[in-house]
């Protein structure tokens, strides 16, 4: 099964909408922020590895706190993903933090302060 496949894309898609739901309603840990989202999922071809992407909305604490959280409740997580979806294998969950929705919101920022300056200066 190639990388980018249909069936690939289908699981990735299925197991990313399944994380969110087990992240929003069975997490109980304290250090797992309550503004976590799962942005992307990639489950390896062979169903045995999966990197879900995550963002937190918070500070720099907030967010490791948030992915050691996750990585101690991997198992529960597994367990409740295997439950969920009907798979061969349930894949073993590698959680990655993702900076792409703060990189955004900064150089949206950015853009924003120097469109204001151009304006002041024509002005």
């Amino acid at each position: 099964m190639r990388k980018n496949s249909i069936k690939n894309t289908r699981i990735n898609t299925e197991v990313q909408r399944e994380l969110s739901n087990i992240l929003r309603g069975g997490i109980k840990d304290p250090r797992v922020a309550p503004m976590t989202s799962v942005v992307a999922v990639e489950v390896a071809p062979d169903l045995k590895t999966c990197k879900a992407y995550i963002s937190v909305l918070g500070d720099k604490k907030a967010q490791e706190d948030t992915i050691k959280g996750l990585q101690s409740a991997e198992g529960y997580i597994r367990h409740e993903l295997a439950r969920t979806i009907n798979m061969r294998n349930t894949p073993e969950i590698k959680f990655i933090m993702d900076q792409s929705i703060e990189y955004g919101v900064n150089m949206s920022k950015k853009i924003d302060e120097l469109t204001r300056d151009l304006k002041d200066e024509a002005e």
